[in-house]
């Protein structure tokens, strides 16, 4: 996890949502990162077609083909981890909520890698608010793993940027 984390940091003056004044789309973050996420091994997405995304299998149909996949930004095979990049509205439009779900039901997915904006600037009513993502990810994780209702299938990592 450090590696994943090392990553973000080594690029914190090109992503980071605090020093910039309007952040990066999740797509352009994952840019970004993509070649040092490679050279950690990871298969990372490269663009929207078929061919360019990362599909992980949910359920198995005729012939062992995978009938439902879900798509995620990355995913390291040997590590059994995928990653997940968001970026502005990643709590207001609920993509956090999205992404804990989908990678719960993912095949060989033990460790999920999820980064958020530290700070997702937009306007509103003519004045600049900011939504504070990392700590209301991070919030939501904390509910999710200590609530004894649900079992998460799968370890955790937030990464602010």
């Amino acid at each position: 996890m450090k590696d994943l984390v090392g990553v973000f940091r080594s690029h914190e003056s090109k992503i980071s949502t605090v020093a910039l004044a309007k952040g990066l789309t999740s797509d352009q973050v994952l840019a970004v990162v993509a070649g040092d996420l490679a050279s950690l091994g990871f298969a990372v997405e490269t663009g929207k077609a078929a061919s360019q995304r990362i599909e992980r299998p949910v359920f198995f149909g005729e012939d062992g083909e995978a009938e439902l996949n879900y798509q995620i930004d990355g995913f390291h095979t040997g590590w059994r981890c995928g990653i997940e990049i968001e970026a502005g509205r990643a709590f207001t439009s609920n993509a956090i909520y999205r992404d804990l779900i989908q990678a719960s039901l993912m095949v060989d997915l033990e460790h999920l890698c999820l980064a958020v904006p530290m700070a997702y600037k937009f306007q509103s009513g003519g004045r600049t608010s900011i939504s504070h993502d990392y700590e209301s990810a991070k919030a939501v994780a904390g509910a999710v793993y200590s609530h004894s209702r649900i079992k998460m299938p799968y370890r955790l990592l937030v990464i602010g940027y």
